[in-house]
């Protein structure tokens, strides 16, 4: 039976945020989570979404994986595209096939949506995942670095507050 992907929904918040725990202890980064229930239903279903997720399940009672997602834009292309923003399969549902279900089925939103392309970072240790990637097609991009401002580097960019 092929795993059931769906939409998530305010009701899945729990599992959600459980995953995203899941996938920060998995990167070493548990410590820079600040995620809570409430922050992730104001940002994924409140007014203005910042990101979409779907969840993958192996069985209907047994939750497994989720992936993040948000629309991205290439002025090259002049087109949407389709950024992962996380992909997580829980430990003892890995080699069902649950993680490839996840990316083909934003891969074929992508395509459904006119994206002109579908990209994400992979931490340069996770040779499994990288070897993943590249086995269904997946180009990565060595000539790129990311940069980050975040936290009081940003918060230094901030305009003073009005008094």
């Amino acid at each position: 039976m092929p795993p059931l992907i769906r939409p998530a929904t305010p009701a899945d918040l729990p599992l959600i945020l459980e995953f995203i725990r899941g996938l920060a202890t998995y990167e070493k980064l548990l410590h820079e989570v600040e995620a809570t229930e409430e922050k992730l239903g104001a940002t994924l279903f409140g007014p203005h979404p910042a990101a979409e997720c779907v969840l993958a399940f192996a069985r209907p009672d047994a939750p497994a994986g989720f992936a993040i997602f948000f629309t991205s834009y290439s002025t090259f292309l002049a087109r949407p595209g389709l950024y992962l923003e996380d992909l997580f399969v829980h430990p003892e549902f890995r080699g069902q096939g649950l993680g490839k279900a996840l990316l083909l089925h934003l891969a074929r939103l992508a395509n459904q949506r006119g994206c002109g392309r579908m990209e994400w970072s992979v931490l340069d240790w996770n040779q499994p995942a990288i070897d993943f990637y590249e086995s269904l097609g997946a180009e990565r991009k060595t000539d790129w670095t990311i940069c980050r401002l975040s936290g009081a580097a940003l918060a230094r960019h901030a305009p003073p507050a009005s008094g």
